[in-house]
């Protein structure tokens, strides 16, 4: 029977993670230990405290690393948001939040769970969630200037992660189980959500108005 090794930092602390991604998302939370990640890595048992003190910290680097990836995917229609217009934003915005979430739906289901990673040990997995939303913040100001507001951030936020929970958890997910099939119900989705929020012809692309235009429009 071939023996366990410990392999050389960082290689180490990468498998360390890609297992523990990879364990959550077959099987989630509860089966993720440190003995079970070890022992799916391929190393002894104390091969993951050379760099996580338990497994709370494993989640909290897997929390970190989520929200950092999507408040990547989150920044791209933002950064375009000028160039495409309202409409165009909206949907390929919840595209990306979606799509983070079938794509790493282990991860995802772990990031909005508090009572998994301590912010007060973690500061860095809060700074990360914070990231995140500043990105779905900056969109409602991008799409609607001066009239953005918590509520509308809310509303924008439940539609595009209520539509992930029912796709990787839900009955959603049931009914459409190819990835093609689910990538295309959230675009139209997303088409439709976007035409009663933004009323942009899909076809056309508006520029969007600045928080001047929005204040005018008001009479301020």
């Amino acid at each position: 029977m071939p023996t366990r090794r410990t392999p050389d930092t960082p290689d180490l602390r990468q498998r360390i993670l890609d297992t523990s991604r990879a364990l959550l998302d077959a099987e989630g939370v509860a089966a993720l230990s440190l003995r079970e990640v070890a022992r799916r890595a391929g190393v002894t048992h104390q091969a993951p405290y050379h760099h996580f003190a338990d497994r709370e910290a494993i989640l909290a680097e897997l929390v970190t690393e989520g929200f950092q990836r999507l408040a990547d995917r989150l920044a791209k229609p933002n950064d375009n948001a000028a160039r495409d217009g309202r409409h165009a934003t909206l949907v390929a915005s919840g595209e990306a939040y979606v799509g983070y979430a079938l794509d790493h739906p282990g991860v995802f289901r772990i990031m909005f769970r508090p009572d998994l990673c301590d912010q007060a040990r973690f500061p860095a997995a809060v700074a990360a969630g914070a990231r995140g939303h500043g990105e779905l913040l900056r969109l409602v100001h991008l799409l609607h200037g001066a009239a953005a507001s918590p509520a509308l951030a809310s509303l924008y936020w439940a539609q595009v992660h209520g539509l992930a929970c029912l796709l990787i958890d839900g009955p959603l997910g049931q009914a459409l189980p190819t990835r093609r099939a689910r990538l295309a119900h959230v675009r139209e989705t997303m088409a439709r959500f976007a035409d009663a929020t933004v009323g942009q012809d899909p076809t056309r692309s508006q520029p969007l108005s600045s928080p001047a235009e929005s204040r005018s429009s008001k009479g301020e």
